[in-house]
This record gives structure tokens, C-alpha cells and sequence, in this order.
């Protein structure tokens, strides 16, 4: 879907004002912006720090800032702040994920805004929620790390970060759940409320698996790495090439077809493996059959053997091999954006279909503050007046 096709967009129309930084509250601007709300973002004069972060954060700012509109503000001033209530005022949400109590001393709390503006629904993106711990500071990594997820992501002894922001972008998912549930009880209701999701809690429902596998089994779970896996095939094999591969076979259906495409005409007759409890007992055995099998095929040639049996299984990728994949290329889930300094690259757009069409705003990264002039404009304020408060260094 085109820029030009935004008003069609589902949220099109949605005031979203956003006092955020880094990762989770971005996260949670960028989902309601692709989906048609107007986001605009508060920063601080001169911009918010994350767009000049190096190495492993400079992919934050491109990522979960496009299509927002930039208005850079001294909260720390009297006017600079009148400015921000007044936006909020005609916002019908605002995000903020600092830490607890911030946006309460500015003025700019939950109870501060909605006496102004009842109907404002108010997200706040948390490294916890309400309890014991919500004044602790957190981090993507320091709840991975507290709830579990580290120590079922690395082997024994070695607990191990996941290889992306999964919690930051889940916790920011669940906030939009969150506001999306709050505009539909508000359409009943006529008034908004404060919603808040968190880190640590994110990190937790996301190992309730386990959790749950306790419960169930009696047995605490294993880290992923010595787990038991619950089928004989299902796990990744080196190629003749030095690519890797990972093949799952789940099902005595899958264990048939996968015996006739290798030409195992002998084993998928044995009633030895003829159910999938009986091939986990032998799995010591089966395993080095399947590895030596795979490891006289070229990747590509083992893959093209695999797409047609239907059995699951996946090339190893790398984050830099996305921008060439072809299904992605075809459907169109890496949209257009362009970077501050001008380049253009490709990024991925929401992983949703609507109506068999892609959401999304298109691509645009602001410059820093280059949405100032007409936003307060739009709040009734005067060209001149703008300039004023640029001057006097108040906006920019």
C-alpha cells in the first residue's frame, strides 16, 4: 500500500503523541504509525540520542522511527512544556517509556493529561509493572536474563541474550494490544485510560511454555540446546558445501515422505521407526544415518529435495541475506525508506496482511524537528511566534 493510499489505512485519523527513546516505546509508535495513525515524536533539542548510536544500535532509529513526524522540545522550560500538554491535548494517545515517575515530575503524567483530555488513552512502556520491582531500571537484556529466556537460549552454565530486541519489540507489541483494546472500550465508554505493558512480564509469558512444561511434566525444562526434543529429526545438519540446513520431522506422515525422497525404502518399512516414539528411542542410532545423508548433498540441492517432500526445514540465514530473499521481494515485506542522510535502503514493514494488502505509511525517517513549523502551527500558533520560540531555542 502506497503513501497515497493512507486515509484507507485503519487507523488513519489517530492523533498518537510519542516521549520516547531507544527500542520499546519506538516499537509501539511504529506499529500504529504503519498502520495509519499520525505518530509524532518528542525529542529534545538537537534529537534523540538513539539516532547517532554506533554498532549494534545503529539500526535502532531507522527501524521503529519511520513515518513519524519530528518536533524537538524543552520540556525543562515553561513554554516548552505548555506546548507539549497543549499537543497532548489533541492527542488521542500518548506513549512514553521512561523511567517511573519522569513524565510525572515534568507534567506530563497520566492524571495530569486526562483532566485535560478524558478521552486520551495513556501507554506506558515499563521494565516492569505494578510490584515489588517497578522502580528497578531494565533493559531488553536484564529481563531476558531475570525471566528465563537467557537461560533456556544458552547451553548449561552459559545463559545467552536472543540475537535481536525480542523483548523491547514484543513488549512494545503488546502495548499497541494494549491501546487497541482501550479505543474499542472507549468507543462503549466515551473515556480513555492509562495501559502499560512491561519487560520482565513480556519476558515471562513468553517462557510460560515452560513454565507450563513444569506443571505439566513435574520436570523443569531444559535449556534449548539439551533440551528433549520431542521428535528424532529435528534439528540442524551441516551440507556438502559447509551450509547448514535445519530439518524437522514431526509427524509419521512427514517420516514417510521423507524415507521416499532419500530412497529409504528399507527404513520407512521397518516397524522399528515406524512411530515417532519408536524413532526417539532410537534417535542415538538414527541421528549420524541423517547427518552423513545430508552431508552428501549441496545445500541448494538438498533444499530443492525438501521443498518438495513438504517437510519442514530451513536454510541457515543471516539478517544481511533478507534484502535478496525472494519470497520477501515478491510479497513485498521490505518496504522503501529512506535514511536521514539521504540513502535508500529496503526494511521490514508489518508482517500482517489486511484485506490481501500490506499496511504500511511507506518509509520516510524526519529530520531532526522538521515537522516543528507545522505542527504548532497547527496547534493555532503563528509563524512568527514559531520563530520566536526557535530563537530563544524553546523548539527546533
Amino acid at each position: 500500500m502506497s503513501a497515497a493510499e493512507a486515509p484507507s489505512l485503519p487507523l488513519s485519523g489517530l492523533r498518537v503523541v510519542e516521549f520516547t527513546h531507544m527500542v520499546m516505546g519506538p516499537a509501539v509508535g511504529a506499529i500504529l504509525a504503519e498502520l495509519g495513525a499520525e505518530v509524532i515524536r518528542i525529542e529534545p533539542l538537537g534529537g534523540d540520542s538513539t539516532r547517532n548510536l554506533p554498532g549494534s544500535g545503529a539500526g535502532y532509529f531507522p527501524m521503529y522511527n519511520r513515518n513519524k513526524k519530528s518536533l524537538c522540545l524543552d520540556l525543562k522550560s515553561a513554554e516548552g512544556l505548555g506546548i507539549a500538554q497543549r499537543l497532548c491535548g489533541s492527542a488521542d494517545v500518548v506513549v512514553e517509556n521512561f523511567r517511573a515517575g519522569t513524565m510525572d515530575k515534568l507534567g506530563l503524567g497520566y492524571d495530569t493529561l486526562a483532566a485535560g483530555n478524558p478521552r486520551l488513552i495513556y501507554c506506558s512502556e515499563k521494565g516492569f509493572l505494578s510490584g515489588p520491582y517497578e522502580n528497578r531500571t531494565a533493559l531488553d537484556e536484564v529481563t531476558q536474563m531475570m525471566g528465563g529466556l537467557a537461560y533456556m537460549t544458552g547451553p548449561p552454565g552459559r545463559p545467552l541474550r536472543a540475537g535481536t530486541s525480542v523483548i523491547d519489540v514484543t513488549g512494545g507489541m503488546f502495548g499497541v494490544i494494549a491501546i487497541l483494546a482501550a479505543i474499542e472500550q472507549r468507543h462503549a465508554t466515551g473515556r480513555g485510560q492509562k495501559v502499560s505493558s512491561a519487560l520482565f512480564e513480556t519476558t515471562v509469558y513468553l517462557v510460560g511454555q515452560h513454565m507450563a512444561q513444569m506443571a505439566v511434566t513435574g520436570q523443569p525444562a531444559k535449556p534449548m540446546p539439551v533440551r528433549i526434543s520431542a521428535w528424532a529429526i529435528y534439528d540442524v545438519f551441516e551440507t556438502a558445501d559447509g551450509e547448514q540446513v535445519f530439518v524437522g520431522i514431526v509427524s509419521d506422515g512427514l517420516w514417510q515422505k521423507f524415507c521416499e525422497a532419500f530412497g529409504w525404502k528399507a527404513e520407512g518399512a521397518d516397524p522399528a521407526y515406524k512411530t515417532n516414539a519408536q524413532r526417539v528411542a532410537q534417535r542415538d542410532a538414527l541421528l549420524p544415518r541423517v547427518r552423513e545423508l545430508f552431508k552428501g548433498y549441496r545445500r541448494e540441492d538438498l533444499v530443492a529435495i525438501l521443498e518438495r517432500t513438504g517437510l519442514p526445514f530451513a536454510p541457515i540465514g543471516k539478517p544481511e541475506e533478507m534484502f535478496d530473499d525472494p519470497h520477501l521481494a515478491a510479497n513485498g515485506s521490505l518496504g522503501p525508506t529512506t535514511l536521514p542522510d539521504g540513502r535508500e535502503t529496503r526494511l521490514p514493514i508489518l508482517p500482517i496482511e489486511m484485506d490481501g494488502r500490506r499496511p504500511t505509511q511507506g518509509g520516510m525517517l524526519a529530520r531532526v524537528g522538521e515537522h516543528c513549523d507545522e505542527i504548532l502551527t497547527g496547534l493555532g500558533l503563528s509563524p512568527a511566534a514559531v520563530a520566536d520560540l526557535r530563537a530563544r531555542k524553546v523548539v527546533g
